[in-house]
């Protein structure tokens, strides 16, 4: 595979070789755009620390700054796992529509050849084939949104 690679890249007019270096060059310059951003953090830091001090005191300041980081990861922690409880939920909620489609696919192959084959079964059970496609097209029992 990896042979084959920069033939098809040459094929379709990629340079292996650019696209490398162009991804170096990025890589090594949005490294130094972080560390001078995380310099200028850390000097944004110290200038509200020695601000606060200044009006409240070192040991004041320490624990305010403290207090304030520790609500900052609280509440990032919370938002993290009620992020990932709507997650969850919305992948169950798939893998639960996932499964009845498949389970009505199913029967709906296995009874199509005893339906095809009596003429009165046929004409009863298109129409309710019909209503039975619309009701899980629209999804399932609840009602359409209105906005």
């Amino acid at each position: 595979m990896n042979a084959l690679f920069p033939q098809i890249a040459a094929l379709l007019g990629f340079e292996i070789e650019a696209i490398t270096d162009r991804a170096k060059r990025l890589t090594v310059a949005y490294g130094i755009i972080g560390l001078f951003g995380v310099i200028a953090f850390v000097f944004l830091l110290v200038a509200g620390f020695l601000a606060l001090a200044d009006w409240l005191g070192p040991i004041y300041a320490a624990l305010i700054l403290a207090g304030s980081f520790l609500l900052l990861a609280l509440a990032t922690f919370l938002g993290t796992r009620i992020g990932e409880g709507e997650r969850r939920r919305r992948e169950a909620e798939r893998r639960r529509a996932n499964q009845t489609s498949a389970a009505v696919t199913t029967a709906a192959m296995t009874a199509l050849p005893v339906v095809m084959s009596s003429p009165t079964a046929r004409i009863i059970a298109l129409p309710v084939v019909a209503l039975g496609v619309y009701y899980l097209l629209r999804g399932g029992s609840t009602p359409p949104k209105r906005d």
